[in-house]
């Protein structure tokens, strides 16, 4: 079967350029869109440059300009949109709704996106869901084709820290554990969430549904996390709890973008949101979809930081 062609809109960020690879990886005739917008950003050009070389084409296309996006979407049978939700870097979700529109005039395209779940998200964070609810909401209206990917905690912002507010690389001697540490939540290496992205792409029992990657061996509590850690480096680290109560109590004074991550610890760990439901029949599970897949387990993937 010939395989669709490929759609990347935000293929120069932190997981639109692993879905840009595991897309040309997989076989996919895929297309990366070029915005004027990167201006004089010489990195997101050097990373679509990198791209093009490797098989990928560029695509010109503004959502400053309805028609380029159009005759972008046109060109192919599948859009993934991989633009970013983070406070860190940019916040974008809502120029999906114009993508959302270029996708109805040009027809017969199906779209992929992260879903939105939380209904009840502190503030500030919420922002994030409900901005991917009004996307969400959109699309189906528009009874446009789609897939949600549902990609989970990634590893690099979890796992390699520990799950440490503020810091990439794991504690030496002290770490703060969420409660007892025993709430499990799910960790993904990141180049796994983009092959799972990309495999569903030709699959008909993901059309319409909420693919969650959730591979059983890397459900985890944070106390795990670090239990595999110690075990890494054979040393133990010194154990402190912060209670729910105090947790939330941090935000008071941090910046915008640090509350949204307390915010997040709190969901996950607290409140135990990426595993305190059972994936109903509007969802399936990823790597039983395609347990063909060697996903990262989170031993393997903490050897990086050993």
């Amino acid at each position: 079967m010939e395989k669709s062609k490929v759609l990347v809109v935000g293929g120069t960020g932190y997981i639109g350029r692993r879905i840009v690879k595991a897309s040309l990886a997989q076989g996919h005739p895929t297309f990366v869109l070029q915005r004027p917008e990167i201006g004089l950003d010489i990195e997101k050009l050097q990373i679509l440059l990198s791209f093009k070389v490797k098989g990928a084409t560029l695509l010109e296309g503004s959502f400053e300009d309805h028609k380029s996006l159009v005759e972008a979407v046109k060109k192919v049978d599948v859009v993934i949109s991989a633009m970013s939700g983070s406070f860190f870097r940019s916040h974008n979700l809502l120029l999906q709704l114009k993508l959302v529109e270029a996708i109805k005039q040009a027809g017969n395209v199906k779209f992929g996106m992260d879903p939105a779940r939380m209904v009840a998200a502190l503030e500030p964070g919420r922002v994030t869901f409900d901005e991917k609810m009004v996307v969400r909401k959109a699309i189906e209206e528009a009874n446009i084709p789609h897939t949600y990917v549902s990609d989970n905690c990634f590893a690099a912002f979890f796992v390699g820290n520990l799950s440490q507010i503020g810091v990439l690389v794991p504690p030496t001697e002290k770490v703060c554990l969420y409660g007892d540490g025993n709430v499990k939540a799910v960790f993904v290496d990141e180049d796994d969430i983009a092959t799972y992205t990309i495999k569903t792409i030709d699959d008909p029992r993901t059309l319409n549904k909420t693919i969650y990657i959730r591979p059983t061996e890397n459900i985890l509590s944070q106390r795990q996390i670090v239990e595999i850690w110690e075990k890494l480096t054979g040393k133990e680290l010194e154990k402190f709890s912060i209670s729910k109560e105090d947790l939330l109590a941090s935000m008071e004074g941090k910046n915008y973008a640090s509350q949204v991550v307390v915010g997040h610890v709190y969901h996950i760990y607290y409140e135990g949101c990426l595993t305190n439901f059972e994936i109903g029949e509007e969802g399936e599970e990823a790597s039983k979809l395609y347990p063909e897949v060697n996903y990262k387990r989170m031993d393997e993937y903490l050897k990086l930081y050993a």
